[in-house]
């Protein structure tokens, strides 16, 4: 890894790729996937297996992603370990050179992969230093760039990093939301099966999902619980929402700055709750349901991403492996009277979870979907399916 100013930097001979600072420090290293260039916020992740799904997931929009485990890659790409029709993350940062995919899954190179979905790889960097000073710094703006001639303009690209605004005010979920509304249709994967189609009948609790930028195992979690799911978009009214006959109301995880977000999504969730629906959160969706009983957010010095965060229940003192990424959180210091928090962070404490004790809903900071410990957090989407019959 090398890092130098702007203004006296020479390009390492056979680097063919860089990460750029606003303030025209760079990290170079050599590119792989798509060649050109994208800024956004800087971030580390440190979950050893599921790549795939976190480039996938819409969470991630507007940022690039630092993989802590070294070997990324390596069992290369498939059709099922997906969270989107896309990939939401900039680009990725890894330590060793991509390999050729070992596994019998694999259907392409995680590099051929990256380059067909115009997204762009560092490799050759040393992840470990990169996570510390985001850890001490917070996570900063960058550029990624990938040239295979090795041709950069770093003033040029450094001032296109200081340019970016950043995520705080930003409202993301507009852009990765689902557009139309649709009925869920996949189930559970099995192995040589794949998404079976869900055969849910009209029996069935119906819940309408609100697409912040969901991930597609959500929903078949919710299956799996025994609902039928209906998604709609970002942007749906209180009247959109009550048309579909819900039973209850899921609010989906996704990017940016919940405050921007809840600028329309946050009278829809108050009136819901006012027509007594139920309501389950994760993630973004925890911090709506959050935002509309009048607590407030905050963005976090370098966010949780991984999956391996320990999460303490309050009812019990038991303690969840849980899936996280997310950048902001709930200040637990601004929950009104009627919210009472039921799940806490075991590495700092921010909140993970609240109930409101005067309507039926509730929500979690992390994603139960994800399914890390592996069943730790399930209970939660049966118990809200139980809620709605």
């Amino acid at each position: 890894m090398t890092m130098a100013n702007a203004k006296t930097l020479i390009v390492p001979k056979g680097a063919t790729g860089v990460l750029v600072f606003a303030d025209g420090s760079a990290v170079f290293g050599r590119g792989f996937g798509a060649v050109g260039d994208a800024v956004g916020e800087l971030c580390f992740n440190t979950a050893m297996t599921g790549y795939q799904e976190v480039m996938t997931d819409p969470s991630y929009a507007g940022q690039i992603v630092t993989f802590t485990f070294p070997h990324i890659g390596n069992v290369g790409t498939n059709l099922d370990d997906v969270e989107a029709d896309l990939p939401h993350a900039l680009g990725c940062v890894v330590r060793q050179d991509v390999t050729e995919p070992s596994n019998f899954r694999n259907v392409e190179p995680f590099d051929q992969w990256m380059k067909e979905n115009g997204r762009i790889g560092l490799s050759g960097v040393d992840t470990r230093a990169l996570t510390r000073m985001i850890r001490l710094k917070g996570a900063p703006n960058v550029v990624i760039a990938h040239d295979p001639e090795g041709r950069f303009d770093i003033e040029a690209l450094a001032n296109k990093a200081a340019a970016w605004p950043g995520l705080e005010g930003m409202d993301l979920a507009i852009e990765v939301s689902a557009k139309e509304s649709r009925l869920w249709k996949d189930g559970v994967w099995k192995l040589g099966f794949g998404y079976g189609l869900d055969e849910a009948g009209e029996e069935r609790p119906h819940v309408v999902a609100i697409d912040y930028g969901a991930k597609n195992n959500i929903f078949r979690n919710l299956v799996k619980a025994g609902a039928r799911v209906t998604v709609l978009p970002a942007t749906a009214s209180f009247e959109q929402v009550m048309e579909q006959n819900p039973d209850g109301v899921f609010l989906s995880n996704g990017p940016g700055d919940p405050a921007a977000t809840g600028e329309y999504a946050v009278p829809v969730i108050r009136k819901v709750l006012e027509a007594g629906k139920p309501i389950f959160g994760i993630c973004l969706g925890h911090q709506m349901l959050a935002l509309a009983a009048g607590a407030k957010t905050i963005k976090m010095h370098q966010g949780h991403r991984g999956a391996n965060h320990p999460v303490k229940r309050l009812s019990d003192g038991l303690v969840e492996i849980t899936s996280m990424n997310h950048g902001f959180a709930v200040d637990a210091d601004t929950l009104p009277a009627n919210v009472k928090p039921t799940h806490v962070s075991l590495f700092d404490g921010s909140n993970c979870g609240i109930e409101l004790t005067d309507k039926r809903a509730f929500s979690v900071q992390y994603h139960p979907e994800a399914s890390p410990g592996p069943q730790d957090s399930f209970y939660l989407f049966q118990r809200f399916v139980e809620e709605l019959k």
